[in-house]
């Protein structure tokens, strides 16, 4: 991803924040929590990072799960002040400002597309994570993207915006998983029609043109 990239990435969110509800508001997200949900790792009495947190919905759940301490980190100062996390740092996902093994627990909800390189991303998310610890992460699916689906909002003056987002293959996902140490336990896949089934305005087109097609990718790994 580019540095004009990230710039337009930061922008999207920006503009998105004063309308993006710290709950899963939307048929994508409720589907993505659930899944991520059927993944959820122990956090009762554990150390937390809510990484690419927006709004902090994840943060929520962290603390709703009884995490012993939570932090919430985004590179948007908009969606930053939106969360309500004890412990609000703004940060690039890829620079984390955190000490070796901070966390026990990482969770991170439709962000590592935006990630420039997936070998830094993980690499910074292996470093912070205690041996023992579990990473669990979703994502915009590579095979929706490649097939020219979007992530898009309107904004407070009803303008729509596309969330850049950069393609990172499963296989490679895996790979660099591997290579910052981390081993992938779990690979979840949601997909049109069949996980993703709720109704929307022109949904009827949608799930008949999409039937199948994975939507949402969810991956649970541990060090």
């Amino acid at each position: 991803m580019t540095q004009c990239q990230r710039e337009a990435t930061l922008e999207a969110y920006e503009h998105w924040a004063p309308l993006y509800e710290p709950v899963a508001h939307n048929p994508l997200m409720r589907v993505e929590e659930e899944a991520m949900r059927h993944a959820w790792p122990e956090v009762k009495g554990r150390r937390a990072l809510d990484l690419a947190c927006g709004t902090g919905r994840y943060a929520r759940l962290l603390a709703d799960s009884g995490a012993a301490h939570v932090a919430a980190l985004d590179f948007s100062a908009g969606m930053l002040r939106r969360a309500s996390c004890t412990t609000r740092v703004r940060a690039n996902m890829t620079q984390l400002p955190f000490v070796a093994d901070a966390f026990d627990v990482v969770i991170c909800g439709l962000a590592i597309g935006h990630a420039t390189t997936l070998s830094a991303w993980m690499t910074e998310v292996s470093r912070v994570l205690a041996d023992g610890g579990t990473v669990l992460y979703s994502d915009f699916h590579p095979e929706a993207a490649k097939a020219g689906l979007t992530r898009s909002f309107k904004d407070q003056n009803d303008r729509t915006h596309t969330v850049p987002h950069r393609c990172h293959s499963a296989a490679a996902q895996e790979s660099a998983a591997i290579e910052a140490g981390l081993k992938v336990t779990a690979v979840r896949e949601v997909r049109v029609g069949i996980e993703l089934r709720e109704p929307f305005a022109d949904s009827e087109e949608f799930y008949r043109r999409w039937h199948g097609l994975p939507i949402v990718l969810v991956v649970s790994a541990c060090k």
